[in-house]
């Protein structure tokens, strides 16, 4: 019987698990794209190459000060300017529970 935990990590150089580069406020997290060299036309033979590629999402690292103190995230650059998030700095409504959440590689 194999037996296998619930969530595998991907151990960084320090053998601890690493944290996923995704979005704490909306969950968005790195695209797979291609990349495509100069030609888009032409003969076969001078096709363009594709090679694969990723997309990574625009993170930046925000404190945010509250009552009971200051709350780190990593939120993505195209939230920042959302008003739900401008209301949460702002200190109008209080941070979310799923927010505080930290993300993981769930595969």
């Amino acid at each position: 019987m194999n037996l296998r935990p619930l969530v595998e990590y991907h151990w960084g150089p320090t053998r601890e698990p690493t944290m996923a580069r995704v979005c704490q406020v909306s969950g968005k997290r790195s695209n797979h794209a291609k990349h495509i060299r100069h030609r888009h036309s032409g003969q076969w033979k001078f096709r363009a190459p594709k090679k694969n590629r990723v997309q990574g999402v625009n993170l930046q690292k925000v404190t945010i000060q509250t009552k009971h103190g200051k709350v780190r995230l990593l939120v993505a650059a195209s939230i920042l300017k959302s008003a739900d998030f401008a209301s949460v700095v702002a200190g109008l409504k209080p941070i979310p529970k799923a927010w505080l959440k930290k993300h993981d590689y769930n595969v």
